[in-house]
C-alpha cells in the first residue's frame, strides 16, 4: 500500500499556523513512508471563498518549507484539486445515497430552524435539527419540490447502537449514534458541505491516512458512517493536538498573532518555524529541540505524538529563531539577511516619501520610523489613554477598529482612514484628538511620526493586528462577557454609552 494523505485548506481568510502545522505532520508522515502528499483546495463556501485567499495558501506554504506531490498548481492523477470544480462529482454520490434510503430531502425553513433552536435552548436539550422532515413520503417530497420549495439533502444517520473506530493516535473511540446530528450533505444550492466533499474526495484520490486536528474528532462519526453508507474501506483516523494560546484555549486570532505571514514579516526564519511547528504535538527522542526537517522525517514515530493540545509558546520560538540566526547565518552573510528582511528597495521606496520632509539629519530616520522594523511596542497609559479616555474605553475602540477593518476586508490606507471616523463617531469621541492618537500610539509607540494611514499600508494587515491586540492586553484585555456586550453595542453602530 502507498501512503497517501492530504492537507485541505479553505481560502476563506488569512493562512493561519494551524495550517503549515497540520500541513508538515502529513508531509512528514508522507516522507517517512515512502508515500505522497497532497495538497486540495476546499472552496465549497462560495460566500467566503477569496482567489487571493488561495493564493495566500500558496505562499503561507511554501514559505513553511512544504511540497506537495499533487495539488491544484501542480496536477496529478486524481484532479481537479479543487472543490469548486468537482461539483458534479457530489452530486452523484449524493444521489446514491438518497437512492439507497441513506439520505433525505429535508425541506425546513430558516424559521422553522430558528424555532428549533430556541426551543433546545429553552428545554436544555441538545441543540441541533429535529429530524421533522426525515420520514417524509415520496408523494410529500414530489409535492414539495412542484410547490419549488427549497431544501436540503442530509444524511440519515443510525438512531440506536454506538460509532466505533480506531484512531491511530487517540485509540479506541465510541460514540453514541443518537447524539450525531444529521448532517446537511447537499446545500440548497448544490454545492456539497464540508462532510460530504471530504470523504468522497479523500476515498476517490485513494488517501489512506487523515491526519488532521482535534476539532475534527466531533465530526469523525458523521465521516465513519459515509464511509460505511457508500460502502467503502475507511483511512486510518490521525488527531493531532490542538495549538493552544497562553491561556489553555484554542488558539485564537482574537488574543493571538495566527497569520503565518506575522511570523515572515517579523523577521523569523522559516527552518526556525517549522522547527518550532513540529515541536508542538510531538517530542523527537532525546527530548532533542533544534533538529531538520529531514531528522524528523527519518525518525518520525506516530506513538511521539501528544494527546493533549500543544501550547503556541512565542518565547520558544523567539528562542530556537535565535539557534539557528546563531548557528547557520555568518557574521558577514547576518547584514545581507536583514537587508533582505526589512531594508529592502521596495519597502525603503515606501519610507522615503513618508520621512522626506520630517527629518533634519540622517541620523533622525531610525527615531523616526524605528517602528518599522521593531516587534516589541513599548506602551504606556499615557500614551493610549488621550484626554480623559480609560484604559478600558480605549480598549473597546481598539477592538472596533479591528472588527470594522475586517468588515470592510481592507487594512490598507482606505480601510483605516474610513474605519477611523466611522468608529469616532460610533463612541462619540473627537477623531484626531482623541481616535487618532490611540490608534497610532498602538501602532507606533508614539504620538509624532510618519502619517498613521501610509505607515499602516506599510506594516501591513498582521503587523498591525498584532499590535492592536498588544495593546488591549496591556489595557487589561476585554472579557468574554464585555467583549459580547461590546459586539452588541457595535452591531448597532452606537458605542456612546461606553464613554
Amino acid at each position: 500500500m502507498t501512503v497517501r494523505v492530504r492537507i485541505a485548506p479553505s481560502p476563506t481568510g488569512d493562512p493561519h499556523v494551524g495550517t503549515p502545522y497540520m500541513a508538515l505532520f502529513n508531509q512528514i508522515f508522507a516522507r517517512h513512508h515512502g508515500g505522497k502528499f497532497i495538497l486540495r483546495i476546499e472552496d465549497t463556501d462560495q460566500t467566503r471563498s477569496r482567489p487571493e485567499y488561495e493564493k495566500n495558501i500558496y505562499s503561507a506554504l511554501k514559505w513553511s518549507m512544504l511540497e506537495w506531490d499533487e495539488g491544484p498548481d501542480v496536477g496529478g492523477p486524481y484532479g481537479p484539486y479543487k472543490q469548486s470544480e468537482r461539483t458534479e462529482i457530489y452530486q452523484k454520490h449524493c444521489q446514491q445515497l438518497l437512492d439507497a434510503g441513506k439520505a433525505y430531502k429535508c425541506f425546513a425553513t430558516p424559521e422553522e430552524l430558528a424555532e428549533m433552536r430556541e426551543l433546545s435552548k429553552n428545554t436544555g436539550k441538545r441543540q441541533g435539527y429535529d429530524r421533522r422532515y426525515r420520514n417524509l413520503s415520496d408523494e410529500e417530497i414530489k409535492e414539495r419540490e412542484l410547490a419549488g420549495d427549497p431544501f436540503v439533502v442530509r444524511l440519515k444517520m443510525p438512531l440506536t447502537g454506538d460509532c466505533i473506530y480506531e484512531d491511530a493516535i487517540k485509540g479506541r473511540m465510541q460514540n453514541p449514534w443518537a447524539d450525531i446530528d444529521d448532517q446537511i450533505l447537499l446545500k440548497s444550492d448544490g454545492f456539497p458541505t464540508y462532510h460530504l466533499a471530504n470523504v468522497v474526495d479523500d476515498h476517490l484520490m485513494k488517501i489512506t491516512h487523515v491526519i488532521r486536528g482535534d476539532e475534527w474528532i466531533s465530526s469523525t462519526p458523521k465521516h465513519v458512517y459515509l464511509y460505511e453508507a457508500f460502502g467503502w474501506e475507511m483511512p486510518t483516523f490521525m488527531h493531532m493536538p490542538l495549538l493552544l494560546g497562553s491561556d489553555g484555549k484554542k488558539l485564537s486570532k482574537r488574543k493571538n498573532p495566527t497569520s503565518v505571514f506575522y511570523y515572515r514579516d517579523s523577521g523569523y526564519l522559516p527552518e526556525a518555524f517549522v522547527n518550532f511547528l513540529t515541536l508542538m504535538g510531538y517530542s523527537m527522542l532525546n527530548d532533542l529541540e533544534i533538529y531538520s526537517l529531514d531528522e524528523i522525517i527519518k525518525t518520525f514515530d506516530p506513538k511521539r505524538i501528544g494527546v493533549s493540545g500543544a501550547f503556541f509558546d512565542i518565547k520558544k520560538l523567539d528562542w530556537i529563531n535565535q539557534q539557528y540566526l546563531i548557528n547557520t547565518i555568518s557574521e558577514k552573510e547576518l547584514w545581507n539577511r536583514i537587508k533582505e528582511w526589512g531594508f529592502n528597495e521596495e519597502i525603503m521606496s515606501k519610507l522615503m516619501p513618508l520621512c522626506h520632509t520630517r527629518i533634519k539629519t540622517f541620523g533622525d530616520f531610525m527615531q523616526l520610523c524605528q517602528f518599522f522594523f521593531i516587534n516589541q511596542i513599548e506602551y504606556s497609559e499615557k500614551l493610549l489613554c488621550p484626554g480623559n479616555t480609560t484604559k478600558e474605553q480605549a480598549a473597546f475602540i481598539i477592538q472596533c477598529i479591528i472588527w470594522s477593518l475586517d468588515d470592510k476586508e481592507n487594512w490598507g490606507r482606505d480601510g483605516i482612514h474610513d474605519s477611523s471616523r466611522e468608529i469616532a463617531e460610533m463612541f462619540g469621541v473627537n477623531h484626531k484628538k482623541i481616535l487618532i492618537k490611540i490608534i497610532y500610539g498602538a501602532l507606533t509607540g508614539s504620538h509624532v511620526g510618519p502619517p498613521l494611514f501610509d505607515s499602516m499600508e506599510i506594516l501591513g494587515k498582521d503587523r498591525s493586528r498584532a499590535r492592536f491586540l498588544a495593546a488591549i492586553e496591556f489595557l487589561g484585555g476585554i472579557s468574554n462577557k464585555k467583549n459580547s456586550s461590546l459586539a452588541k453595542h457595535y452591531a448597532k453602530n452606537d458605542c456612546k454609552e461606553l464613554m
